[in-house]
């Protein structure tokens, strides 16, 4: 039997990345997905790479209404849900001395914002025994250079998932924090990574992991899946950083 056979999945940002591998990992044993994101045509292509049944809805996380439109749908097409991945993420590398203010209220939109709103709006839809993972960064306790705003987006979110724990406990809904390092997806490019430049990226950020690479999407997707799946870990902070946390 599949492990997560008739489960309903729902993942913010499953257009790209790791929610994307995350997202055809679930597909793939059995649950019935739906992802988000903000532009249609990508979001389609992922359904299409996804498969097994997979919807998308756009939208952007930062937008409370967004939140009360996936709800609804979600509970014209399910009813409710098991499992909720709250990873949608933005990320601009700046020195503090640099970041705008559109750059700060961006992060912080989409990064904490998007997640609260976005776990109060859905949480009336997870089933009993459901549970939540929150798509954290290891930025958000390991200081790295031109991080502040970014770091500080993700560190609220830490505190977000240790009140839910005990807020949801009645309803036996877990929640864990799923906290990446370096890992390679698109993202490389949204930082201003080119490709031609991307060799050597990652070998200066290799030199800091003690795995001696960055991550690959699903290794994270399958850290996820434990997540989701292992139903005595509640509150727990799974970093997935090939040890660059002890650098």
């Amino acid at each position: 039997m599949k492990m997560l056979e008739d489960k309903v999945a729902v993942v913010t940002g499953g257009n790209s990345g790791i929610g994307k591998e995350t997202a055809r990992l679930f597909a793939r044993e059995g649950a019935k997905v739906v992802i988000t994101g903000r532009r249609q045509d990508v979001v389609d292509a992922a359904i299409d790479e996804i498969g097994n049944g997979a919807i998308g809805i756009c939208g952007d996380v930062a937008s409370i209404e967004h939140h009360r439109h996936l709800a609804a749908a979600v509970r014209e097409r399910f009813g409710l849900i098991d499992i909720y991945m709250a990873n949608a993420g933005v990320i601009n590398l700046s020195s503090s001395s640099a970041v705008a203010e559109e750059e700060y209220d961006r992060h912080f939109a989409v990064n904490t914002r998007g997640v609260f709103f976005g776990v109060q709006t859905v949480a009336p839809l997870i089933r009993e025994g459901g549970n939540i993972i929150v798509t954290s960064s290891l930025a958000a306790t390991k200081v790295l250079p031109q991080h502040a705003v970014y770091a500080g987006s993700k560190a609220a979110l830490a505190a977000f998932a240790r009140t839910w724990t005990l807020e949801f406990k009645e309803r036996k809904i877990r929640v864990n924090i799923l906290t990446p390092g370096p890992v390679e997806t698109e993202i490389l490019g949204k930082l201003g990574v080119n490709k031609a430049d991307r060799p050597g990226f990652e070998r200066q950020m290799s030199d800091l992991i003690p795995a001696g690479r960055m991550g690959r999407p699903e290794e994270l997707a399958h850290a996820a899946l434990f997540l989701a799946t292992g139903t005595f870990v509640n509150g727990l902070e799974l970093f997935v950083d090939g040890g660059m946390s002890l650098t």
